[in-house]
Order: structure tokens, then sequence, then C-alpha cells
């Protein structure tokens, strides 16, 4: 019983390193990164819209 889990262990073990040390792992991490970072610039370029949309209105309605 103990082999079992000591190969189940040493493929798991084996795909987390083959799949950390490959150039399309590599790739995909740098890919989710971007992803990450133009999500968080959407969100704060959309709350800047947003707040400049309210603005406009309040002034709008202020000069009639």
């Amino acid at each position: 019983m103990g082999q079992i889990s000591t190969d189940v262990d040493m493929y798991q073990w084996l795909r987390a390193h083959r799949e950390a040390d490959s150039p399309a792992a590599a790739a995909a991490q740098d890919a989710a990164t971007e992803i990450r970072r133009l999500k968080s610039e959407l969100r704060r370029v959309t709350e800047e819209r947003d707040i400049l949309k309210k603005a406009t209105a309040y002034f709008a309605k202020q000069s009639t």
C-alpha cells in the first residue's frame, strides 16, 4: 500500500515540476500576469470614467 502512495506522490511531483519548468508554463504565467494587470487598469479607468460622467452631469445641471 505504501508503494502506491509513493508512486502517486512521485507522479504529482513530476507533473508539478514539469509544468513549472516548461516554456509554455512560463508563457501562461506571463499571460496571466498581464491579464491581471489589464483587469486592474480597466477597473481603474472605468471608475474614472464614471466619476467624470457624474461630474459632467452635476456641472451641466449647475449651469442651467
